[in-house]
């Protein structure tokens, strides 16, 4: 009986043996449900290791921000545009480009939005319309500038500031067409403002208006890379 046995468990330890070899080779294979049948009176349970397709990791969609102006003669297109591009000017040495943000230790507030710009960078009409002034930033400054556009039909006037222009007073303009160049606040501004253009938009009663209102953000998914 001892001998019966002992031959027995050296069977099922050399199958347990044989199944570990196949799992260490499957490696992340997933296991079927074990197969269990009979040879000469001992149990013996096989497990079999089919071999999966490794899990596909799908990468992460690049999403972009794109910024909207809203219709407001119901048109079906858009009656303002974000002037650079780019996002809001957030907190620095000089303050945040929020609109209503505290000025001069809270003695007045911010009357624009403050869209961050590179130097040099082309500035695009905030509105449609045509250009009703050409003025300078600050008294005694010749070096920055902003240029006015008024549109008669939506009751809306938009000042951008800080433009080299490359327009002229009078002149017609469409949205998103390029009115100039930005001109860096370094020089103005030492120690750390971000590089920005101030948009004021003005309505039919002389109010300044939050421009995020009417130009509001998204993101969207980036349109895929066209290989080359």
């Amino acid at each position: 009986m001892r001998v019966g046995f002992s031959k027995r468990v050296r069977a099922e330890r050399r199958l347990l043996l044989a199944g570990a070899v196949v799992l260490a080779v499957a490696g992340t294979a997933a296991l079927a449900a074990p197969v269990v049948r009979q040879a000469g009176g001992v149990s013996q349970t096989l497990v079999q290791a089919i071999e999966a397709p490794p899990h596909r990791v799908e990468p992460q969609q690049a999403m972009r921000l794109v910024w909207r102006g809203a219709d407001i003669d119901g048109d079906g297109q858009p009656d303002f545009a974000n002037p650079t591009g780019k996002g809001v000017r957030t907190t620095d040495a000089y303050g945040c480009g929020d609109f209503g943000a505290s000025r001069d230790g809270g003695s007045r507030r911010h009357e624009g939005v403050d869209f961050m710009a590179d130097p040099d960078q082309s500035v695009a009409a905030p509105i449609s319309g045509y250009v009703t002034k050409i003025g300078f930033a600050y008294p005694g400054d010749r070096q920055l500038k902003f240029v006015e556009i008024t549109n008669p039909a939506l009751r809306y006037a938009a000042r951008v500031f800080y433009v080299d222009p490359h327009v002229e007073v009078g002149q017609t303009v469409r949205i998103g067409q390029p009115i100039g160049a930005h001109h860096t606040l370094e020089q103005k501004y030492p120690g750390g403002m971000t590089d920005h253009v101030h948009l004021e938009i003005i309505d039919n009663v002389g109010e300044r208006v939050d421009a995020t209102r009417l130009i509001t953000a998204t993101r969207e998914p980036a349109a895929p890379r066209a290989r080359g």
